[in-house]
């Protein structure tokens, strides 16, 4: 087998359908749009959503609060997970996901105060809390915010 004997599966490549070539091609002429109205011009068919003049379905329902644009997805860990790691090792956000600790990330990574911990770790990572930042320093390890 070479290059040159390659071929598509049957029915997988089509001819481009040409309109407007004329009546021997059963698409010339009006090119298949009918006859007059505002779908045969060019660039004639109304916006998404328009409903004729009805007050239209996006307007109708009810909006309330406020999406925030600029919030940032944390992840919160509690101390006590980091219980999995062995004395001394540095903690960051790749060997958290390698421990199977997470999973996805997002905009960055939080320490909780929930639990105890009693390991020496290196923690390097976007954010603690104050009682998560106590018990880890006060287990002989150290806190640095990346």
């Amino acid at each position: 087998m070479d290059l040159s004997s390659l071929k598509p599966n049957e029915g997988s490549v089509k001819n481009n359908f040409r309109v407007g070539r004329g009546h021997g091609s059963g698409n010339g002429k009006t090119s298949g749009k009918g006859q007059k109205g505002q779908k045969s011009r060019s660039g004639g068919s109304p916006r998404p959503g328009f409903e004729g003049g009805q007050m239209p379905l996006y307007r109708r329902i009810p909006k309330r609060g406020f999406t925030n644009y600029n919030h940032l997805d944390i992840v919160g860990i509690n101390v006590s997970a980091l219980d999995a790691f062995n004395d001394g090792d540095e903690v960051t956000v790749e060997t958290l996901i390698i421990k199977g600790i997470i999973k996805n990330p997002q905009d960055g990574v939080k320490i909780l105060g929930n639990g105890e911990i009693s390991k020496k770790l290196n923690v390097k990572v976007s954010a603690f809390s104050e009682k998560a930042k106590e018990k880890i320093e006060a287990a002989g390890g150290t806190c640095e915010v990346i």
